[in-house]
């Protein structure tokens, strides 16, 4: 049973919220009135960080199906190594000695 995980999109993009909130700050502090500019950026990183997290795969299953398909994965693993470690007993893939 393979298990096909579909491919994320990774933005180079800082997902840190700390950047608009310390410009927040520094406009309220100033009695700037690009305060409410700043907090619609805020809000729109807010929406773009929820909207990823929902598209994430996974996310939809509860944690213990989620530790079930871990324990089975782990499982495929193991079995994995101790067949290629097998197969690398049989010593088939010697490379003959030249005369």
């Amino acid at each position: 049973m393979a298990v096909v995980q579909p491919k994320l999109e990774t933005d180079s993009e800082d997902c840190s919220l700390l950047p608009l909130v310390h410009d927040i700050i520094k406009c309220m502090d100033k009695d700037s009135p690009d305060v409410h500019q700043e907090l619609a950026k805020l809000k729109a990183k807010i929406q773009e960080a929820r909207e990823q997290i929902s598209n994430m795969p996974g996310i939809d299953s509860s944690p213990p199906e989620q530790q079930q398909q871990l324990a089975t994965l782990r499982e495929q693993v193991r079995t994995k190594n101790q067949l290629l470690q097998k197969y690398k007993s049989l010593c088939m893939f010697d490379a003959p000695k030249a005369s």
